[in-house]
């Protein structure tokens, strides 16, 4: 623990190395005196030595400097002053940090125009600031300038920035993570009527507060008012009977809305609803339709499961090809139930030649995801030798692993093995 003496030692090595001209230490001493615990604050010295450190061209305090000159902070008010020192922050820091990326020319302009509003306190012009920041739009991305930016429409009123700084504080982006601040910035957020924030308050309720009933009417409110996310968590609490009755028409109905308005979640749900009459008459060459729309928009399961169509003849003609094609594309993606399967096309050649050590080393990726089927058939190479040398020890640990998550083959196969052993 930090002594009072110790830091009264480290203020003086600093405030040396200050008057020295270190740029670096006079952006840290402004830093200490702007220290919000109530007992360091002093604008006026942390804005002179902001100045002296921005005079350097140290970007960090340069940024600051323009936070002084917009809120007045220590020195008087000067928008053209804060917008001039925002824009040399930037500069700099491109400059410092090597950034070769080109930045778009009219984004730039948009970026300056609404940086000029947003220093005059327009709460849509901060939230778009903050947007720029975040995404890099006509400026270097910089997550913890977004989260200030953010910050700031959030206080003058903007639901939009309420909705993204509750997300920011929920995941911990620019900031600390703060599940209590998220909740609040949410609420203030749906209160003003943001779908987005109704959403994601039910989730807080769904999730983190265990209250359906509150999680059904927020997502409800949410999709009501358009929110994609909303009407697809609306249609999984019908399908499901959270915090209402299970009903699956409703839910069909608001899966398919959520899917014609983009959402992947909901474009798979869906197909299981046509593929087995859930809410609809079964109608398995519209679930094949939904499959494809959900794996080229980049959802993994959907792709896995656009694989599995092609490989059954579900909703198309069976090709193996690209089944093959998609099932790659979902392993690639982490899906370890497809990581399995393309060990199964590796292991027969189907779709692709014929090559056991792959089948060995994408059973092995799906064993190191938990999977029960990649698993046992990692335990099934070493038992056989399939890919790999055979090793009957490893094969029982593999085996071991896959009875553990529940796999009934690898039970059947165990009881010889390990009475042999004893």
């Amino acid at each position: 623990m930090e002594t009072e003496t110790e830091s009264n030692d480290e203020l003086i090595d600093l405030l040396k190395l200050a008057k020295n001209g270190d740029s670096d230490a006079q952006y840290n001493l402004a830093i200490y005196y702007q220290d919000e615990d109530g007992i360091k604050v002093n604008h006026k010295k942390a804005f002179r030595w902001f100045l002296k450190s921005a005079r350097k061209d140290h970007p960090d305090a340069q940024y600051n400097l323009a936070i002084c000159y917009m809120d007045g902070l220590g020195t008087q008010k000067d928008e053209k002053k804060a917008f001039n020192w925002f824009i040399k922050s930037e500069q700099n820091k491109s400059s410092i940090i090597g950034d070769n990326t080109k930045i778009n020319k009219d984004e730039k302009e948009e970026f300056e125009r609404n940086l000029r509003l947003a220093i005059a306190n327009n709460a849509m012009a901060q939230n778009y600031v903050g947007n720029c920041f975040r995404y890099g739009k006509g400026v270097d991305k910089d997550q913890t300038k977004a989260f200030e930016w953010y910050l700031k429409s959030a206080k003058n009123g903007d639901a939009i920035a309420q909705y993204n700084l509750g997300y920011y504080y929920y995941y911990g982006v620019g900031t600390g993570r703060n599940e209590i601040k998220a909740f609040e910035w949410y609420l203030e957020s749906a209160e003003n009527g943001n779908a987005e924030a109704q959403n994601s308050l039910g989730n807080c309720f769904h999730y983190d507060n265990k209250d359906k009933e509150k999680a059904f009417k927020l997502y409800l409110g949410s999709a009501v008012a358009g929110c994609v996310n909303g009407q697809y968590n609306l249609g999984y609490c019908y399908e499901n009977g959270i915090g209402t009755d299970k009903n699956k028409t409703k839910a069909f109905e608001w899966y398919l809305l959520s899917a014609e308005n983009g959402n992947e979640m909901a474009q798979y749900n869906l197909r299981d609803c046509l593929k087995y009459g859930k809410g609809i008459d079964k109608d398995e060459n519209k679930a094949f339709e939904l499959y494809l729309k959900s794996a080229v928009s980049g959802y993994v399961i959907g792709q896995r499961n656009l694989g599995y169509c092609y490989e059954n003849g579900l909703g198309t003609n069976i090709n193996e090809i690209k089944a093959f094609e998609w099932y790659l594309k979902s392993a690639e993606n982490g899906d370890a139930i497809a990581s399995n399967t393309l060990g199964n096309f590796f292991k027969y050649g189907k779709g692709i030649d014929q090559d056991e050590k792959k089948a060995f080393e994408w059973y092995l990726k799906s064993a190191n995801n938990e999977n029960s089927n990649g698993l046992y058939n990692l335990g099934e190479c070493y038992f056989y030798g399939i890919g790999v040398d055979k090793n009957n020890d490893e094969a029982i640990n593999w085996y071991l692993k896959a009875l553990n998550n529940g796999s009934e083959e690898a039970k059947n196969k165990l009881k010889p093995l390990l009475s042999s052993v004893t």
